[in-house]
């Protein structure tokens, strides 16, 4: 059974926007094929929010969009738009992967986040603790995850997203509960103790935990908790912890890549309709926090209210973050570097 704690909302009201120079779409050709470059857990939700732009879109302007999809690790995924990658839009875990777009490349402005509301962050998220069906090792908040006879699956931070916000919610529990930088980082060192494999993303670690059977609690992304319970649902159960972090999934457009490709117009278009209504009814209908204030009421029973911290509040933002837990021989390493 569910455990969920109603606190505080996080959410705001959606702030929608035009949906861009439709002439200069018209003057492309009949037919033009977008890249999304997504993490992990996103494969779902995009299938369905595709459908309803292409559809959208050939209503508006007559021209047929062919979307294509690519996931992996959030991190890795951000290299591979670096390395070349012809993304024409790049939708990742965090904002952090999002901002080495524009730190090795120039692939994206400085002021990346401003050109969409929400600071480009059109749904959110957060980290939950899913178990084994009846919870039989009566995992009931982080510092149950330092127990000796607990195993976690969680994957790498050094190529997920999803992982660094799992690894963040559980330092700053530790922080707040007992007190200090050092303390949190013991703690998050004997989490790690207990990690038996560190996949290179979320859905590598959900295959790792749900049908490989390996681990007792799986550290997941709230969305990818609700598709495990509705396809393993007499096999697992997910509880929410007392204390979690607001994740912010960021989107924006690769400017390098659609100004060489001529994709601007319909790439910008992609990303704005996610502000709209039918977009984040789809994006609630997928287990993801929408913004607007009618879909949030919606999804209002499946989506409680929580006890959230931003990355602001407690890191200092992406960068500060960064610098301090995943950089090379930052905490993480430090903590962990015998198993990269």
């Amino acid at each position: 059974m569910h455990r969920r704690h109603a606190l505080k909302a996080i959410a705001a009201t959606a702030s929608l926007t035009a949906l861009g120079p439709l002439a200069q779409a018209q003057s492309q050709p009949a037919s033009i094929t977008l890249l999304n470059v997504s993490y992990d857990p996103t494969r779902e939700l995009y299938v369905e929010y595709n459908a309803a732009f292409i559809k959208h879109w050939r209503e508006k302007t007559g021209q047929n969009v062919t979307i294509q999809q690519s996931h992996g690790g959030s991190g890795r995924q951000a290299r591979s738009i670096i390395d070349g990658l012809a993304a024409d839009v790049a939708t990742l875990a965090l904002a952090g992967d999002t901002d080495a777009l524009h730190a090795n490349g120039g692939w994206i402005p400085k002021d990346w986040q401003k050109r969409l509301p929400h600071n480009s962050t059109p749904y959110t998220s957060t980290i939950v603790l899913v178990v084994r069906a009846g919870n039989p090792k009566n995992i009931k908040d982080w510092d149950d995850l330092i127990r000796p006879d607990v195993k976690v699956i969680t994957p790498n931070p050094k190529t997920s997203g999803g992982a660094r916000w799992n690894y963040l919610a559980a330092w700053e529990f530790a922080k707040r509960k007992y007190g200090g930088d050092a303390k949190a980082q013991e703690f998050v060192k004997q989490l790690y103790e207990n990690v038996p494999v560190l996949d290179t993303g979320a859905r590598g670690s959900s295959v790792t935990f749900a049908q490989r059977n390996q681990g007792d609690v799986f550290l997941s992304w709230e969305n990818e908790a609700y598709l495990l319970e509705k396809e393993f649902g007499n096999r697992v159960d997910f509880v929410y912890p007392s204390l979690s972090i607001l994740a912010e999934p960021a989107v924006t457009v690769v400017d390098r890549n659609v100004d060489r490709k001529g994709t601007r117009a319909v790439a910008q278009a992609y990303l704005e309709y996610l502000y709209t209504e039918e977009a984040q009814d789809i994006i609630g209908k997928h287990f993801y926090r929408p913004r607007s204030e009618q879909a949030q009421a919606k999804y209002a029973k499946q989506l409680p209210r929580l006890n959230l911290f931003t990355i602001e509040e407690a890191f200092g933002g992406w960068d500060a973050a960064t610098k301090v837990h995943f950089v090379d021989g930052g905490a993480f390493d430090q903590i962990f570097a015998r198993r990269l």
